[in-house]
């Protein structure tokens, strides 16, 4: 498998998040500061500014970090799920507006990636995706929660749709599609029903293997595709 990231888009973020984590920390010691000297409630502005600002650095921070910074990464942790398929296979990480791209026999694959541990459950009633288990203060604090995966998934398609028509990369009967991927090693996927696939790091691979049997992207799509995809 050929693989293909932007280094310094990685690099860059990183620094992003710890420099916003450093300085959410800074700034909440100061409103420590100003609400131990604060006898008279003079500081009181102080305190409380000082106190949303460094809290709203500690989630800026921290979204960069578990995304960019914190290592094993979601990218890190994609490439070694995929570890072993042939050179018929690139991926690409935050090459394209698409955050993780598969391109080869399985098809044109936008891989999002779920680092939330606990139970993750699908509502094929509902339509909706619920996270139960886990630790509740990274849920809240920690940005482990796991939102909406389907505006998430929705959103990722419209974009790769947008870029791929914009460019001309590929001919019409051929259109990106998506796969959740959910990497963290304490997740119990039970994902019957749904219509987007979604699998568990441990199983992308044989996923992505059965689906080049079925789907077939041909290999003069794939070339094609390499040659003029940024890498």
């Amino acid at each position: 498998m050929k693989i293909y990231s932007n280094e310094k888009l990685i690099k860059r973020n990183k620094k992003i998040g710890n420099f916003t984590s450093l300085g959410s920390i800074l700034i909440l010691g100061v409103g420590m500061f100003f609400s131990f000297r604060d006898k008279d409630g003079s500081y009181l502005i102080y305190t409380f500014g000082a106190l949303i600002v460094g809290f709203l650095l500690f989630q800026i921070g921290n979204f960069y970090m578990s995304k960019w910074g914190k290592s094993p990464r979601p990218d890190e942790k994609l490439t070694s799920a995929l570890k072993g398929l042939d050179d018929r296979f690139s991926l690409y990480h935050y090459t394209t507006p698409i955050s993780h791209l598969l391109i080869g026999p399985a098809g044109i694959l936008c891989l999002i990636p779920y680092q939330q541990a606990g139970t993750i459950t699908y509502n094929e009633t509902k339509g909706k995706w619920k996270q139960s288990g886990g630790n509740t203060f990274l849920k809240i604090f920690g940005g482990e929660g796991l939102g909406h995966p389907e505006r998430e998934v929705k959103f990722t398609i419209e974009d790769a749709t947008k870029f791929f028509a914009k460019n001309e990369f590929i001919p019409n009967e051929f259109s990106p599609e998506p796969v959740m991927v959910f990497t963290n090693d304490r997740v119990i996927l039970e994902a019957e029903g749904s219509e987007i696939p979604a699998v568990t790091g441990a199983k992308l691979k044989e996923y992505i293997r059965k689906k080049a049997k079925t789907t077939a992207l041909p290999d003069q799509v794939v070339r094609d595709l390499e040659k003029k995809l940024p890498n």
